[in-house]
């Protein structure tokens, strides 16, 4: 059974405080930075709950990727390691600030059978037909190598 996948469309509250002090453009916390070079995720994968990324460091993507049961797709590059999570794994929790939060965009996500330019690598496939790391014991493991209290909220 395939489950739908709906982003909520309230703000969440980061968003609304950010909106609030805001000079000139409004955009949503973190999402401003500028995401790898084009990642292509392997044909015939099951993509159907969208597209985001989370940056860590090299160094706690090698500790992430030993500690999690299950990995999706994860790129790398010398500056950063990008794991794919479902669209909309920021709602509700505050990913610490070294981890760099981006939201799907086709300038930056494709399928496979396209050429890509340089950039992050494939350094570890999904274990099934689905691109994704789950983003809370993603989540935990960042806020923890990091030294951030998880902090997550039931409204948005």
């Amino acid at each position: 059974m395939d489950l739908q996948h709906t982003r909520d469309p309230r703000p969440s509250t980061a968003f609304a405080r950010d909106r609030a002090c805001a000079s000139g453009p409004v955009r949503p916390p973190r999402r401003h930075l500028s995401g790898p070079a084009p990642l292509t995720l392997p044909a015939g994968l099951r993509t159907g709950l969208g597209h985001d990324a989370v940056g860590t460091s090299p160094e706690h993507g090698e500790r992430i990727l030993a500690c999690l049961p299950r990995a999706g797709c994860v790129f790398a590059d010398q500056d950063r390691w990008w794991w794919i999570v479902p669209a909309g794994s920021d709602i509700g929790v505050a990913w610490p600030h070294s981890a760099h939060y981006l939201s799907g965009d086709p300038s930056w996500t494709r399928t496979g059978g396209e050429t890509r330019p340089a950039g992050p690598r494939l350094v570890h496939g999904p274990d099934g037909d689905s691109p994704y790391t789950a983003p809370i014991p993603l989540y935990f493991l960042v806020c923890r190598l990091t030294g951030v209290t998880p902090h997550w909220s039931l409204t948005p």
